[in-house]
């Protein structure tokens, strides 16, 4: 009897466990939709190249755009100086 509870345990357990999704980011797109799902899950669509894009997208639905923290297209400021310590002589 132990057993079987053992293993219907078991079974419920690795049932409910959500998967496990390697990248949730694809670098390769700057805007991502994040979707809210039924029962408190969520996942990321990165597929937009602009805001308003994605807005359209999320236009309906639970979902929240937000800028891709990992896009590979992103470069950083031109110059590279912090202004303060610039002098005008």
């Amino acid at each position: 009897m132990r057993i079987l509870a053992l293993a219907i345990l078991a079974i419920v357990t690795v049932s409910t466990t959500p998967s496990v999704r390697a990248q949730t980011y694809n670098p390769n797109y700057p805007v991502c939709l994040k979707v809210i799902e039924m029962f408190g899950g969520e996942h990321y669509e990165c597929a937009y190249t602009s805001l308003a894009q994605c807005a359209q997208a999320a236009s309906g639905l639970p979902a929240q755009c937000i800028v891709n923290p990992f896009y590979a297209g992103a470069t950083a400021s031109p110059g590279g100086r912090d202004r303060r310590y610039r002098r005008d002589y």
